[in-house]
């Protein structure tokens, strides 16, 4: 079934559209939330977390691309379930990746409040890099793999996903200061 076909379910209230939705894209909310949280069974409740919102969200909202609003979903769940248990048992993967994404971000606050424009500086962004770059970047920032997971699928060396890495976010940093977005 096609993504509008499900998205005109959800309007309509027709439960058939968590079936629809949990058949088309259930592993991929899965994956997004297993990267986050590396257990079984959290991650299953933050999928059936996902059609709860989704349900919640449509209408008023009528997503145009469902995959990414579903992933998003998931991936803010499965976030805000992290920071819970993190609060009581420390250190995790996530961590690590956050600290190394907000390396990139210049000290300071935002020059543009509006945060569809600061959106349209990072898809500006990513559109200017390489697709194995923009690829590599989208891993291990919006999917949270693992420098290792990332290199056994390009067929690359851990040493040379860790340059790329960080290639691209002194890019992304400079690319966010000439576009104003932040003020160094």
């Amino acid at each position: 079934m096609d993504d509008k076909t499900i998205v005109a379910l959800y309007w309509e209230r027709s439960e058939a559209a968590i079936e629809h939705s949990q058949q088309k894209y259930g592993k991929y909310c899965y994956c997004i939330a297993n990267r986050i949280l590396h257990s079984h069974q959290d991650s299953e409740e933050c999928v059936n977390d996902t059609w709860v919102r989704a349900w919640h969200a449509m209408p008023p909202e009528r997503p145009s691309f469902l995959q990414a609003f579903l992933g998003k979903i998931t991936r803010n769940l499965a976030l805000d379930r992290y920071a819970y248990d993190r609060a009581q048992k420390r250190g995790a993967e996530v961590d690590r990746i956050a600290e190394e994404y907000w390396q990139c971000v210049p000290s300071g606050e935002p020059s543009l409040a509006d945060q569809a424009a600061l959106h349209d500086a990072i898809n500006g962004f990513l559109a200017t890099l390489p697709k194995r770059t923009r690829i590599i970047f989208m891993q291990r920032y919006w999917y949270l793999c693992s420098i290792e997971q990332i290199a056994a699928e390009h067929g690359l060396a851990a040493g040379n996903v860790k340059v790329i890495l960080h290639r691209t976010r002194r890019s992304f940093k400079e690319y966010l200061v000439s576009k104003g977005v932040f003020d160094i």
